[in-house]
């Protein structure tokens, strides 16, 4: 691993959204998704699981509109430990809302949906590593095939909520360019790069087959704003390697300002960006 390279034992926080209606979105995410509400007051809530936060709502009761050319959140990805968490994730979908989408991708088994403010959800679970295809230069293969949703269906527990050891395993974004999504996430924070695809690129530390995803496929033009991805958190296992990020990022020419104990810097798409070191 070079040395300006995230260990690999960094991961994704949390992540928070602006929103409109937080009553609304706070009993999907809690209802649908399977999360708890851990603290909620008018203009914020705060849900997880196992007293961990995963995800930040936020309101000031007048949030804009996402302009249809801005860039922003494709999905969060809130990934659960086991099959069977999956089937009951899959079945709340059926029985409470609409299921968008469905995919194998190889690394692992995904469903698609949107919360009732259009921000992308995906819920998954990843098969052993042992098992994710690779190439020759040792980077994960992903692919996009059917997943077999009965078998899903039928693997579930009857659990209302996901269980402990549920995380955010990655956050998708829609950027308006790869190439700075890659100068930024790549050359200056640290991340590896694993698949590429037409139109999107995967980044991730420590092998796994992303931690952040980027694409163009809807052409946006113009920095986030108004509705949606407020800001996500990346995690560190220590406080020498944020000492480090926060080196490369001051070398590259972003100045990093601390929020809650974090380092917090606005990436090339107007997305701020929060590390900060496990606790």
């Amino acid at each position: 691993m070079a040395t300006d390279s995230l260990p690999p034992e960094t991961r994704i926080g949390r992540t928070a959204l602006r929103v409109d209606d937080l009553g609304e979105t706070t009993a999907f995410y809690r209802d649908v998704v399977g999360l708890e509400t851990l603290s909620q007051s008018p203009s914020r809530a705060v849900l997880g699981v196992a007293d961990t936060p995963l995800l930040v709502l936020e309101t000031d009761g007048s949030v804009s509109p996402r302009p249809r050319e801005s860039a922003g959140l494709y999905h969060n990805a809130f990934r659960v430990p086991s099959r069977a968490a999956l089937g009951d994730a899959l079945t709340r979908v059926r029985d409470q809302w609409e299921l968008e989408g469905a995919s194998d991708h190889r690394v692992s088994e995904a469903l698609y949906l949107s919360d009732p403010e259009g921000n992308g959800v995906e819920i998954y679970r990843d098969f052993p590593r042992s098992e994710w295809p690779r190439g020759d230069d040792g980077r994960v293969e992903m692919g996009t095939d059917p997943l077999d949703l009965d078998a899903v269906a039928s693997a579930a527990a009857g659990a209302s909520t996901v269980p402990e050891g549920t995380d955010v395993g990655h956050v998708h974004l829609e950027v308006r360019a790869l190439d700075s999504f890659s100068s930024f996430y790549v050359d200056t924070v640290g991340f590896e790069q694993q698949t590429t695809v037409r139109g999107a690129t995967f980044v991730s530390a420590g092998g796994y087959h992303h931690h952040l995803g980027a694409n163009t496929w809807q052409r946006r033009s113009a920095p986030a704003t108004g509705a949606g991805l407020s800001w996500f958190e990346v995690v560190l296992p220590d406080e020498d390697a944020l000492d480090a990020l926060r080196d490369r990022l001051r070398t590259a020419g972003n100045e990093p300002t601390r929020v809650d104990g974090a380092v917090a810097v606005t990436g090339p798409d107007g997305i701020e960006v929060r590390f900060r070191a496990e606790e």
